[in-house]
């Protein structure tokens, strides 16, 4: 197992319930982070007011980062959160995910130079994720009863292995923002995420094309790192075809840094 430095960061906006699962999970991971980051999109003061409360008895640094609420400004708080990161190394989850307690065992010993890691998802129904905000309890597995894609809770180390650079290799920039992990320094010199992409959508994908094109090669976890997503309604996705063209645009031309990104927060380019 690799001594790194690590930094969760969390995403998160108005949504206190779920926030809560999610890190209790953090808290039952049998290798905890060096430090959780909340990025948050412009929540209310009752989520700033939870934070701090968890603070007192939480097993690791919660630090908060947040900005005013002007929308759906996801890429902008998340790279104010890699800008905070004390860690060398940055997994990335969403603050709707519930974690296996293997969670952050699994991604570090996929830490690779050179690479990022993109993961997988188990998809909880309504009725199972209405039932465990209720019960304030995070503990799932595969015979949990409403569970979509009940595979995804597995962990099986030869699969893990084996599908390492296979996995959907056929859609190289397919990535999950919620399930990702990547070395700080990789990030910076691509610029983190494109600003330009405000509202839903494919923001998590043209970053990852910057950083192929950058040299830094896909790695998926598949069969480890499991995690689990809350149910909820859709997002608004008026600005999708915006998003999907500057995605696409990125594909194109084969770029590598983005404009409008983290440096403007006081990281110099690289």
């Amino acid at each position: 197992m690799q001594n790194l430095n690590t930094t969760l960061i969390i995403s998160t906006y108005n949504w206190i319930e779920a926030l809560q699962l999610c890190l209790q999970s953090v808290a039952n991971q049998t290798i905890l982070p060096n430090e959780v980051i909340i990025a948050d999109d412009g929540s209310r003061n009752d989520t700033a007011e939870r934070i701090d409360e968890l603070r007192k008895t939480f097993p690791c640094p919660l630090i908060h980062v947040w900005h005013e609420d002007r929308g759906f400004y996801k890429c902008e708080i998340l790279n104010k959160a890699i800008q905070k990161a004390s860690g060398e190394y940055i997994i990335q989850i969403d603050g709707d995910i519930i974690l296996e307690k293997h969670f952050i065992h699994d991604h570090l010993q996929f830490a690779r130079k050179g690479c990022f890691v993109a993961g997988s998802r188990v998809l909880l129904n309504k009725e199972l994720s209405e039932q465990l905000l209720t019960d304030k309890k995070h503990t799932i597995n595969f015979f949990t009863k409403g569970i979509r894609n009940p595979l995804n809770t597995l962990r099986i180390a030869f699969l893990r292995n084996y599908f390492r650079f296979r996995y959907k290799a056929h859609k190289p920039y397919y990535a999950k923002g919620c399930n990702m992990a990547f070395w700080k320094k990789d990030v910076i010199a691509v610029n983190g995420y494109n600003e330009d992409m405000i509202g839903w959508g494919y923001e998590d994908s043209e970053i990852v094309a910057r950083l192929i094109h950058s040299g830094v090669k896909r790695q998926f976890i598949k069969f480890a790192a499991v995690q689990y997503h809350i149910f909820h309604q859709l997002f608004d996705r008026d600005r999708e075809p915006i998003n999907w063209n500057i995605f696409q645009k990125a594909v194109a031309e084969k770029t590598k840094w983005c404009e409008n990104g983290i440096d403007k927060n006081g990281i110099e380019k690289k």
